[in-house]
């Protein structure tokens, strides 16, 4: 029996467009000659919904449209579909209205519904906000013929994302009370799929690979794992669906961060998946990182309806590898680098500037600013008058080339690309209405450490990044002879202290004990809490490591709280 596994990108309440792309891989299945086609958790909706799950209707049309699709999907071909489903319970039990749920569509007709069980309310989930768990373990029947008439039913064994992400013998404990995957062993299942939306972070794909291996080993029963791709808003999944068979080997595995058809092939008579087409693994984490980022910008950008991009260029790292994602989304025609020198900028960072438009083969414009720094401090000097020059002066700079770029962001129907790294967002060194302003922070989520790594990685044909940005030390250039190791620690030591903080919640005593300087730690620690204000309006960022800030980072940002 051949399975095929729709790897798809769908759009957030684009019922229909959704239902097109399902209807397309259903006939192209069929032509493979599929007797199954799996579809992603949530993929007429598109996931995460969030509270588009609060609307009645919008529930109401998508029961209507998977009629519709369920009538028009070939006969022959059995479809797992992914929606959003009324919980008939809700009102009698006290429960949650609605299920996370996949349609089993034979011959035209829905069969039945299988409900999601395990909800995850980590990072970027809330699952229990909208949805009431699934009760029961989740199988199917399928017949396939033999010849001569002979029908060898096999069982399917369903799991939704989560399901599976609750073996207390891989991971040393339980999340949850229930373990699908036991049940289903126990339940006699010759085939185990799951129906995911994961998002990715770096090295994910490692992670599940290792952890279905274990799952398909110590049961003893084959493993169809069948991942969404594509980017919503700040999530980008990855894809990356495999097939792997009773020993744990892996069978098949689709395309990283595209759409995909893939096909895993089920022998009866081995009882067991039997190899297919396997996919490469990337080769490493610089590599997913940028197509991952190049993947979210893209989808970003084309799901909210902008079809060209404009970003500031300063001739540093940051900027220039935004500049280097976008081109590639995108293309060159339409990315526009604009360069806003003022007197304080060096004629070095001009020219790197000018090196990286040419590099990219961008389009450019120079806006200078000195005429506008010039008419601030005349509106300002009677406030001004017999005080320093400082923060305030020094974000002005920031704030003029932030008006620039959000007009022609405007006036042309631009998606301006905001360029501050993971570094600077977590301490706040970054300024309101300034260099954050934007409709996406591309590489808030990226170390400045793995900025220069990607870009080095991006280096390694041909020179992209020009060598003089990458081996420059990094500086906001707001007044003279300014480096950014005035204000904070080397990168590289602030990083693995931001590291050690943010990911792994270690208390700033911890970290000293670590080996790092005590006036370090509490300057910086101190720095990323008094930041909150910032990253609270910042635009969405793509996530690219397990604790961005984003929907999955909740920190008030009025507080007094000791660490030690």
């Amino acid at each position: 029996m051949k399975i095929a596994i729709a790897q798809l990108n769908p759009t957030i309440g684009d019922l229909i467009g959704n239902a097109q792309k399902i209807f397309d891989a259903a006939e192209k299945a069929v032509e493979e000659g599929a007797q199954l086609l799996l579809t992603p958790e949530l993929s007429l909706c598109g996931y995460p919904p969030r509270d588009h799950l609060l609307n009645p209707g919008f529930i109401s049309k998508m029961s209507e449209q998977l009629e519709t699709l369920a009538q028009q999907l070939p006969q022959q071909l059995t479809v797992l579909v992914g929606l959003a489903t009324l919980n008939p319970h809700a009102e009698e039990k006290g429960e949650k209205p609605l299920h996370n749920s996949m349609a089993l569509i034979e011959e035209g007709s829905i069969v039945t519904y299988f409900h999601k069980r395990l909800l995850p309310t980590y990072d970027v989930f809330d699952e229990v906000r909208y949805f009431e768990p699934g009760k029961q373990s989740n199988c199917f029947v399928i017949k396939e013929e033999q010849g001569k008439g002979i029908l060898s039913p096999i069982t399917i064994g369903v799991t939704i994302c989560e399901d599976l992400w609750n073996d207390e013998k891989f991971w040393g404990k339980r999340n949850y009370a229930e373990n699908p995957l036991e049940d289903l062993a126990n339940n006699g299942a010759d085939i185990i799929i799951n129906l995911s939306a994961s998002p990715y972070r770096v090295g994910k794909q490692k992670l599940r690979e290792a952890m279905l291996r274990h799952s398909a080993c110590h049961y003893g029963i084959p493993i169809v794992y069948a991942n969404q791709v594509g980017a919503n808003d700040d999530l980008i999944f990855d894809g990356t669906s495999i097939a792997l068979n009773r020993q744990g080997k892996l069978v098949s595995r689709a395309h990283p961060f595209e759409d995909d058809l893939m096909i895993a092939e089920f022998s009866t008579r081995q009882q067991n998946l039997i190899p297919t087409a396997i996919t490469p693994a990337l080769e490493n984490e610089e590599e997913e990182m940028w197509k991952a980022l190049v993947l979210g910008v893209k989808d970003y950008a084309r799901k909210c309806g902008f079809q060209q991009v404009v970003i500031g260029l300063s001739g540093g790292i940051d900027s220039s590898l935004v500049a280097a994602i976008a081109r590639s989304a995108f293309g060159a025609e339409n990315v526009l680098g604009v360069l806003m020198p003022s007197p304080y900028s060096s004629p070095g960072s001009i020219s790197d500037a000018e090196a990286l438009v040419k590099n990219l083969g961008i389009r450019n414009i120079t806006l200078p600013i000195k005429s506008a720094m010039t008419a601030y401090d005349e509106i300002l000097e009677p406030l001004f008058a017999g005080t320093e020059f400082g923060v305030a002066e020094e974000n002005l700079q920031s704030r003029i080339r932030g008006n620039l770029l959000m007009a022609i962001a405007n006036k042309f129907n631009y998606l301006l690309l905001s360029t501050g790294n993971k570094s600077e967002m977590a301490v706040g060194y970054c300024t309101l209405y300034g260099d954050m302003n934007g409709g996406l922070a591309v590489i808030s989520d990226v170390p400045k450490t793995r900025v220069y790594a990607l870009c080095r990685w991006l280096n390694q044909e041909q020179e992209i990044i020009p060598e003089t940005i990458i081996n420059k030390a990094p500086s906001a250039e707001l007044k003279p002879d300014q480096q950014d190791q005035d204000s904070l620690p080397p990168y590289d030591i602030l990083d693995e202290i931001l590291h050690r903080f943010i990911h792994e919640h270690q208390s700033p005593n911890q970290i000293v004990r670590a080996g790092f300087s005590s006036e370090t730690v509490q300057k910086v620690t101190q720095l990323v809490r008094r930041a909150e204000f910032k990253r609270r309006q910042a635009p969405p960022g793509l996530k690219v490591t397990d604790r961005a800030f984003g929907t999955g980072w909740r920190m008030p940002i009025a507080s007094r709280i000791i660490h030690n």
